[in-house]
């Protein structure tokens, strides 16, 4: 063969079965997560720090996972060791968090449980790249959207289907209900074995194969400038220790420290890369975030506006929804819990209109192109998370989730697809976990913000942080049209 083979419906199937475990455990951590955090007695302010697990496991594991699994072979293959050990790791995770006595440990398994995730899901997003000719990854990645979706869904209904078979959804001060406990046994269950599916159901092409079939443009490498490289860290990291100081001068909100830390943090890396010579593994990882193709670059804006819509929505939803149209901010009452159950039903309505929105993607590129589909579907959603400011019944909710749906579909693949017709195979791991900084930095600069903006500029009120997510994921859309698709060169034999 001297070009990618095409694969059948059955055999994509197969390759993105393991996204509908991966995604049954993040749904349970979004949907449920912050109700854990207030049942233990976490204020609303300190909400978005608790958070912060969430994207700085990402930040550190993601690049490293994908740089691994570039240079790993196999009796499994390349990308499936790191399904199985994540799997095995996120499904204990599961099981152990609504057994959390105590806020600190549940914050603990919250790092635990996203890390792992992280492992196995990266290489999911490689998986795609590595199987599948250009021509048919938008298909792929819809389907890794459409498990995403089903998954998300089962997951996000499963506390209040447990409640209306009849199991307990109140609990006493510092105790997470059963219908909280059970989901989480389930979703480790369910996570454990789709994974497997897909590790036991497919295989995987040798490195010098997918060398020899790789249609991306060649990357341009640029020499590493060492003194500039310090002079630039050295810069970074004063802004952001003078920004730590400053906020511990003027009492400034708390939350402002992990934004002047990534600041700080990303000077500390640039000086140590301008020490190692080029050299390892480190190096290696920033020389390739160094060097990003144009497209990937254009495309760190789409993600960074969608994903700062996306965590806006996860953090806030549940207090929006139970204190506007609820009435109650007591996580002990039964208003509270019924709320909190019924955001678990708006998030498994999104994700289920993301199914269904999966399946229609394709068809919108055909028709329209990538680019042109995503502004559609970001704008889409933008506007529903814009209706919550009007909307008071609880049960016309779900309309905007349909316009939420079709963006998180969206988001889950069309800017995959833009990026992995950009990169060289044998970098699609580390390209793909370098890309996740760009959903990463946008969640910390919100874990930041967010809580700051809402006190500031709106009285604490929750729902607004609906509507900063609106305009964000419209922006996002709008962005993606500056985004040059890359042209693909031929194969030859």
């Amino acid at each position: 063969m001297t070009e990618k083979p095409q694969l059948s419906f059955w055999q994509i199937w197969n390759m993105c079965f393991g996204f509908l475990g991966i995604q049954f455990g993040f749904a349970l951590q979004n949907a449920n997560v912050s109700r854990i955090f207030q049942t233990l007695g976490a204020s609303m302010d300190d909400i978005p720090v608790l958070w912060i697990a969430a994207p700085l496991t990402g930040l550190i594991v993601q690049p490293i996972v994908g740089y691994l699994s570039d240079r790993t072979w196999t009796g499994l293959g390349r990308r499936r060791p790191y399904f199985l050990i994540g799997a095995v790791l996120a499904t204990l995770a599961l099981f152990a968090m609504p057994n959390s006595s105590a806020l600190w440990i549940a914050a603990g398994l919250l790092w635990v449980l996203d890390a792992s995730i992280n492992i196995s899901m990266e290489p999911f997003r490689a998986f795609v790249g590595d199987q599948l000719p250009a021509r048919q990854r938008p298909t792929g990645y819809a389907m890794q959207s459409f498990f995403i979706g089903v998954g998300s869904v089962v997951a996000s209904l499963l506390p209040f289907l447990l409640a209306k078979l009849g199991v307990g959804n109140t609990a006493g001060p510092g105790e997470v209900p059963d219908t909280v406990r059970y989901a989480f046994y389930f979703g480790g269950a369910v996570l454990l074995l789709s994974i497997l599916w897909t590790v036991l159901r497919t295989r995987e092409y040798p490195p010098q194969t997918l060398k020899a079939w790789d249609e991306a443009p060649p990357l341009l490498r640029r020499p590493l400038d060492a003194p500039r490289a310090r002079r630039n860290g050295l810069a970074w990291f004063a802004a952001g220790a003078a920004g730590i100081v400053a906020i511990a001068a003027f009492a400034l909100d708390k939350q402002l420290y992990i934004l002047a830390g990534v600041v700080a943090g990303y000077g500390a890396a640039l000086s140590l890369l301008s020490l190692t010579g080029g050299r390892g593994a480190f190096a290696s990882i920033m020389a390739d975030l160094h060097d990003m193709p144009p497209a990937m670059r254009q495309l760190a804006v789409v993600q960074f506006f969608s994903w700062f819509a996306l965590f806006s929505m996860w953090l806030f939803t549940t207090a929006a929804v139970t204190s506007v149209h609820y009435g109650s901010s007591d996580t002990t009452s039964a208003a509270y819990n019924e709320g909190a159950n019924w955001v678990g039903v708006l998030f498994a309505a999104y994700n289920g209109f993301a199914a269904l929105a999966a399946m229609v993607i394709p068809l919108m590129v055909r028709r329209w192109g990538l680019r042109v589909s995503h502004l559609i579907n970001a704008t889409l959603g933008g506007l529903g998370l814009l209706s919550f400011l009007v909307i008071r019944d609880p049960q016309w909710l779900l309309l905007p989730m349909v316009g939420v749906g079709f963006a998180w579909a969206s988001i889950l693949s069309l800017p995959y697809a833009l990026l992995s017709d950009s990169v060289p195979a044998e970098k699609m791991g580390v390209f793909m976990g370098i890309f996740n900084f760009f959903i990463v930095i946008p969640q910390l600069v919100a874990a930041s913000l967010l809580g700051f903006l809402l006190k500031v500029l709106f009285g604490g009120q929750p729902i607004q942080a609906l509507t900063i997510g609106g305009i964000s994921l419209i922006v996002a859309g709008l962005y993606v049209m500056r985004v040059r698709h890359p042209a693909l060169r031929a194969v030859t034999p």
